[in-house]
């Protein structure tokens, strides 16, 4: 018996490490191309020598008809991402403790306008979105208002805040917070792994949003890192050593995310299981 644990286990073992294997190899290969001269992209997965030429194309401002182009289109990621994220967690956290938490007229109304809304698919809603933020096409609020609240977040901090007995609640009452007061000094440590997933979450949704940025923020000088790369991938197909440059850059921030916050981010995805 115990030499067939050991074998299934030695088994599954193996298998995982080839599907880690057959998962990975893309990210490596896209890595190792970046550093390939680009004489010798895509003709092995590791070249003979190594040169930071594709990054230097993109963010040494030189080599293009707009200069320094993709510099600011990583800019415009980040400068779109970070609030759209921060936001996210702030409004999820605020209604998530008021419809579980408060007592107040509507409550459960708000709770099932929510849950309504999560029927509909996010492109049905596309057209009249961008309808009601159109003055604020090419304009970094007008990429940041629409995607900012999140129903998924709200309903990850509901889940959370069920969770959480009501007593702790009250006893700050009776110690004289305010509800300002418990929501910043109880609640925020208290949901600091679901406020991890939710922020790396939106971040990276947002990070990698395509359809909304290339129908509200046409403008070059307005493009995100990944609108820009999908618009100039058939102008460079004959140099796609920067493609592959410009897609290391867009999976690094996620990956320094992820390894800082790793021990928050498994703590939150084992709530999520539950």
């Amino acid at each position: 018996m115990k030499t067939r644990s050991k074998a299934k286990t030695a088994i599954l073992i193996v298998i995982t490490v080839i599907l880690l294997i057959f998962s990975l190899f893309p990210l490596f290969y896209m890595i190792f191309q970046s550093f390939a001269p680009w004489d010798q992209v895509d003709k092995a997965v590791v070249s003979s020598r190594l040169t930071l030429r594709s990054y230097r194309y993109l963010l040494g401002g030189s080599g293009t008809d707009n200069a320094w182009m993709w510099v600011r289109s990583l800019l415009n990621s980040l400068i779109v991402s970070l609030p759209t994220a921060v936001i996210s967690v702030l409004v999820g956290l605020g209604v998530g403790y008021s419809v579980t938490k408060l007592k107040f007229l509507g409550r459960k109304f708000i709770y099932q306008s929510l849950l309504f809304q999560m029927f509909f698919p996010v492109v049905i809603l596309l057209v009249p979105r961008y309808m009601m933020i159109k003055p604020l096409a090419n304009h970094y609020s007008g990429m940041i208002l629409p995607l900012c609240i999140s129903t998924w977040a709200i309903f990850m901090y509901i889940n959370y805040f069920v969770t959480l007995p009501n007593e702790i609640f009250e006893a700050a009452k009776i110690d004289g917070l305010g509800e300002l007061g418990i929501i910043t000094r109880i609640a925020v440590p208290m949901t600091k792994s679901v406020t991890v997933i939710v922020f790396l979450s939106m971040f990276m949704t947002r990070w990698n949003e395509l359809m909304w940025d290339m129908l509200v923020a046409p403008d070059i000088k307005m493009q995100t890192l990944n609108v820009l790369i999908s618009t100039q991938f058939r102008s460079m197909g004959n140099f796609p050593g920067p493609m592959y440059a410009a897609s290391v850059l867009l999976t690094l921030p996620i990956i320094v995310m992820f390894l800082c916050a790793s021990k928050y981010f498994k703590e939150g995805i084992s709530f999520m299981l539950k």
